[in-house]
């Protein structure tokens, strides 16, 4: 390869050298002298490129003048990387499985080239591998948990024109989503329809998205799925749902309390695995026979209430027996106001909100939500205003202990990375057991005023690798790389602190940069690294980003292996870091 070959080969790895630097090196690798690089000295000038400097001086701190690292010095390392447990038996496993050199493993030594692979292995991740199954436990009630939840989950574009699919649903299983929603319309003989209401979104068959539930809605999570029913259908079309639900579904759906002594009490995640609740309103007990009227549409927002016909409030559907007897768990009320405590919770109710009734919610009730939550589900949802599918931060609901926050996952931003991040733990079995503050009756926390700071995390932007390149029609774009910081949490936690940025260099950045952060309510933090590419004229590009609850962070040096938009691996991209937590 000439020098100009080799040039346009580092551009498709995204590095452009400075070209003294670069022909300096290539020169030093030509030993023939003849202006081109063959076999090994192609060899030779890529793994001078690979070095990283700032692991080697890491390996060297601790090995020593041998330029080795005995199981010992391992050890060493690992403790002062903050590894719980960490025992010679581990610094001896880790040796075998990732030192490359035999000779080196048989004396029980690692070289440097085996400490990288170990770096960036899952073990020298950020997030902590023990994390990544099911940890948690799974005994409480459903109230207790973050669950994972979709809004319109149907749609696989925007909610004016785009089109509905069974896919969604799949994909949204696959996501680990827990609850997903049907927006059910009387459709052609006598089948009802999922689609948004009054827009041009197509239709799809109710059964079919039945169907694909019973088909996949367990194979990432065993734990139970909640299906929220929108229903605008009559009571005959009424009555053909409940025959599909219970037709398709047969044992897996809950069709009466699993514990007759106490029908009220929510079931745990894990009394309820492999099974489907139904969310939607139930007839009061007396009046079941008749078909009661009572509306199960999500609550419009204020401006579309007052436009709404006093006609259409008075053809609110009425509710089929079939239909109601399905909602054993999850009935569907509204959340009029607070109730003081003397009146007994109900913990089968789940009230749905829209994000801007939760937050006025959150201003004004503060610790009164906080506790309803601690008993009974609710869920959030976005405003309609929002035509193109935008979603809202999650983390304000989640704040307030609301387990079903529903987001459009068909529209990827910082949103749907906080949902990735908050349920990318516990095996991402999508539900995630809440802070021991968001779960006690009689908790005092207020998400508001969540008290003084207890915890501070000390966060050293070391290096990148690798980084993607964003503009490839244009062969001469290299990135410019910074990182930012992120703290999502209680609203007197939430910062963001970012690097400077590195000039034309996204193959191996340094920065050296410290961000320190004060936290007041640790244990709802989630932690967002994002890189991206600075520019002077026009916003920020994004590179890539990872998300993860601090409480699942690992101390000491770790890779951050880097996630693109849609949450897809950009691997080899990775970001290294220097990670400290110390709580007072």
């Amino acid at each position: 390869m000439s020098f100009k070959e080799i040039k346009s080969l580092l551009r498709m790895v995204n590095v452009d050298m400075n070209d003294m630097y670069a022909y300096r090196l290539f020169k030093e690798c030509d030993h023939s002298n003849n202006e081109r690089l063959e076999g090994a000295e192609i060899e030779e000038f890529l793994r001078r490129l690979l070095k990283r400097p700032e692991l080697e001086e890491i390996f060297h701190r601790y090995s020593g003048e041998d330029r080795v690292l005995s199981a010992p010095e391992l050890l060493e390392f690992l403790e002062d990387q903050g590894e719980d447990g960490a025992t010679l038996a581990h610094a001896q496993q880790l040796i075998h499985t990732y030192e490359l050199n035999e000779t080196a493993k048989q004396h029980e030594l690692m070289t440097l080239d085996g400490f990288m692979m170990y770096l960036l292995s899952p073990e020298g991740a950020a997030l902590d591998p023990a994390h990544t199954c099911v940890f948690q436990d799974m005994d409480q009630p459903l109230s207790h948990y973050f669950i994972s939840s979709s809004h319109n989950t149907y749609l696989t574009d925007s909610q004016i024109g785009g089109p509905s699919s069974t896919e969604a649903y799949v994909r949204a299983f696959a996501q680990g989503c827990r609850c997903v929603e049907l927006d059910c319309w009387e459709g052609p003989g006598g089948e009802p329809v999922i689609y948004h209401g009054h827009t041009l979104t197509s239709k799809i068959l109710f059964r079919d998205v039945v169907q694909a539930v019973r088909d996949h809605a367990f194979t990432l999570s065993p734990y139970p799925v909640i299906l929220s029913l929108e229903n605008h259908c009559g009571l005959e079309q009424q009555a053909v749902m409940a025959r599909h639900l219970r037709a398709i579904l047969g044992d897996v759906l809950v069709t009466q309390a699993l514990d007759s002594q106490n029908p009220e009490e929510l079931p745990s995640p894990e009394q309820l695995k492999g099974r489907v609740l139904v969310k939607g309103k139930k007839l009061p007990a007396a009046r079941s026979e008749d078909g009661r009227i009572l509306s199960d549409q999500e609550e419009e927002d204020e401006e579309e209430e007052e436009a709404e016909a006093t006609e259409q409030r008075r053809r609110a559907k009425q509710i089929s027996p079939e239909l109601s007897a399905l909602a054993v768990y999850c009935c569907a009320t509204r959340l009029r106001t607070l109730r003081p405590n003397p009146v007994p919770p109900q913990p089968c109710q789940v009230s749905s909100l829209s994000e801007r009734k939760a937050k006025k919610l959150i201003r004004e009730a503060g610790n009164s939500f906080v506790r309803h939550n601690t008993r009974q589900l609710t869920r959030v949802y976005p405003l309609g205003l929002r035509m193109n599918s935008a979603n809202y931060s999650p983390q304000e609901m989640w704040n307030s202990g609301c387990q079903l926050v529903a987001l459009n996952f068909q529209t990827p931003g910082y949103e749907m990375d906080l949902n990735a991040g908050r349920f990318l733990i516990n095996g991402q079995c999508g539900y995630i057991l809440k802070p021991a503050c968001l779960r006690q009756p009689d908790t005092t926390f207020d998400p508001e005023c969540p008290g003084p700071p207890r915890t501070t995390l000390t966060i050293q932007v070391l290096t990148a690798q690798q980084l993607p390149k964003l503009n490839t029609e244009k062969p001469n774009s290299i990135v410019d790389p910074l990182v930012r910081v992120e703290i999502h949490g209680v609203p007197a936690d939430c910062a963001r602190k970012e690097t400077n940025y590195v000039l034309n260099n996204g193959f191996n950045p340094r920065w050296g940069q410290t961000l320190q952060f004060q936290l007041r309510a640790p244990e709802l933090v989630l932690v967002r690294f994002v890189v991206e590419d600075y520019d002077t004229t026009s916003p920020n590009d994004f590179v890539g980003q990872f998300t993860l609850p601090l409480n699942s962070l690992k101390q000491g040096y770790r890779h951050i292996h880097l996630l693109s938009k849609d949450g897809a691996s950009l691997s080899p991209a990775t970001l290294f870091v220097h990670i400290r937590i110390q709580r007072f």
